[in-house]
């Protein structure tokens, strides 16, 4: 694929572009965009002791001392680092914060390694603005909200629909006290970053009207930007009108035997099958004040039950006598208190078929 300009940020985020990130791994770690990967200039602590002779000595002896500490092998290293991810994403931009130092010596030493590999001005900072905007201007545009209680697929909808924008999947949660995956939830920069990047390349498809999941001010411990926000409080709703079976079915794939999946198969099979039963204590014990304590122990043995009989004999069925309770005394409840404060957005109800029916034909 041919690289495209470095000043159309549009394009490199629409077209996945590979980037290389040259910032120190704890900058990374805060956040960073969906195609970039860390290759740092520099690690923490030499970032660090760059940072404070700077302010004590000034930028010549910083760089002085930049060069003493990435020097010889260490320097070698790097640069072979930096050559190999080329090789792979020969179309790929490096960049560090602000386009600045860091890109311009990366930049030179790959040049005496034979290597013309362009920087992105203004670096990361002027691509995070660039994201910012994005998410800004889409909150203008006509948006509707897919509502519904727990277990309706209202996120199945938005990633099936082409006008949807998935913000759990942004976030990595699932937006309830079972939400989170095995792996870490995103950073609040990271979560925005991925949630622009996902309305670019919906734009670029010719979307102008978007669809997204009635959510809270927060999904996990990430906050919905505020423009989004006032949007969606704005936006028409339709809801899906699912019954208990179906619903129950889809948080029994969700919350179990998704999850235990994909526990055992990143952690193995004792310690997987440890961590998932944790993962299910951990999601009753955070609402356990608002089911109340009798209520909160007679489900918890059901759940805890339900795992014994599952990893023994392999069936699932046992979970239900607990997930059934969850739902019909305290998601519904809550889920129907919240929407009939919004009730005279609803425009249209109906099974899943048809809700995403009615979408598709707006």
């Amino acid at each position: 694929m041919p690289r495209p300009n470095c000043d159309d940020f549009r394009s490199l985020f629409v077209n996945d572009t590979p980037l290389m990130d040259m910032r120190a791994p704890v900058e990374f770690e805060q956040g960073a965009f969906p195609t970039s990967v860390s290759r740092p200039l520099m690690t923490n602590d030499e970032r660090a002791a760059v940072g404070t002779c700077y302010k004590n000595k000034g930028q010549q002896e910083a760089i002085k001392l930049g060069h003493q500490l990435v020097n010889g092998d260490v320097k070698a290293a790097r640069v072979a680092q930096w050559k190999a991810f080329f090789e792979a994403n020969p179309n790929g931009y490096l960049y560090c914060f602000r386009g600045g130092l860091r890109s311009q010596i990366t930049q030179q030493w790959l040049k005496e390694a034979g290597i013309d590999f362009p920087y992105i001005n203004g670096g990361y900072k002027a691509l995070r603005r660039f994201l910012i905007e994005t998410i800004e201007d889409v909150a203008k545009q006509p948006s509707m909200v897919v509502a519904g209680n727990t277990g309706s697929g209202k996120t199945i909808m938005v990633n099936e629909l082409t006008c949807g924008i998935d913000l759990e999947g942004a976030a990595h949660h699932r937006g309830s006290s079972f939400g989170r995956f095995v792996t870490p939830q995103r950073t609040q920069i990271a979560f925005e970053n991925d949630l622009a990047v996902q309305m670019l390349k919906k734009q670029d498809r010719g979307v102008t009207q978007f669809i997204y999941e009635d959510e809270g001010k927060s999904i996990g411990r990430v906050m919905v930007p505020l423009s989004l926000q006032a949007a969606m409080k704005e936006a028409p709703i339709a809801v899906i009108d699912d019954p208990m079976d179906v619903r129950l079915a889809r948080l029994l794939d969700d919350y179990v035997i998704t999850m235990q999946r994909d526990y055992v198969a990143q952690y193995g099979e004792e310690q997987g099958w440890q961590l998932f039963a944790e993962y299910l204590e951990k999601g009753m014990f955070n609402i356990r004040k608002r089911l109340g304590l009798e209520r909160y122990q007679e489900i918890l043995d059901a759940q805890q039950h339900a795992v014994k009989v599952m990893q023994s004999t392999g069936s699932v069925a046992e979970h239900e006598a607990w997930l059934a309770p969850l739902l019909e005394q305290y998601y519904d409840p809550m889920y129907t208190y919240q929407l009939s404060k919004k009730a005279d957005r609803i425009v249209f109800r109906g099974d899943y078929q048809t809700v995403k029916a009615w979408f598709e034909a707006q």
